[in-house]
């Protein structure tokens, strides 16, 4: 049996994994760099993912819906709420990538693990996009990596600066 990818289907997994590791560890990282007390840092993550992951599986139904309206040749055959499924689904597995640290570790240690784990997994996503498209899988690693590191950075930057 082969399975045949689907482009939408798979842009909608890929967005969902970067996104949410990178929403989710700014969000995360910044805030446990301005709040010290632990529950606030997790029950604003998980407010955070909630809200993140329900706005991006609904951006990407009423997008691909617009799309739909606009394609007059029906070309796109994808199913909208399995778009949208996939977005939630992945946003969410991968935001609680930077939040898992935090229900274990201490504050200062689940930061530091939270990014590290952020940005492996970014990595690590990175080299399979590369593989699925044949890609040179490395560079497609190194850039994801970049990319999320850098916005991740920002979000610790700004936690830091707005320190409470």
């Amino acid at each position: 049996m082969k399975i045949r990818l689907d482009e939408d289907y798979f842009r909608s997994v890929m967005f969902g994994l970067q996104d949410g590791l990178v929403s989710t560890t700014g969000v995360v990282v910044g805030i446990s760099a301005g709040v010290s007390d632990p529950a606030i840092i997790i029950m604003a993550s998980f407010v955070a993912i909630s809200v993140e992951a329900s706005s991006m599986a609904a951006g990407e139904y009423s997008s691909e819906k617009a799309v739909h309206e606009l394609d007059k040749r029906h070309r796109h055959k994808d199913d909208l709420l399995m778009g949208a499924l996939l977005m939630f689904v992945s946003y969410f597995v991968a935001g609680m990538v930077p939040i898992l640290p935090f229900l274990i570790l201490p504050v200062d240690i689940a930061r530091v693990v939270s990014v590290a784990a952020a940005l492996v997994s970014l990595f690590v996503v990175g080299y399979l996009k590369g593989k699925i498209v044949k890609e040179i899988a490395f560079r497609s690693a190194a850039e994801m990596l970049t990319i999320g590191g850098l916005a991740t950075a920002i979000g610790l930057l700004v936690g830091t600066f707005l320190k409470v």
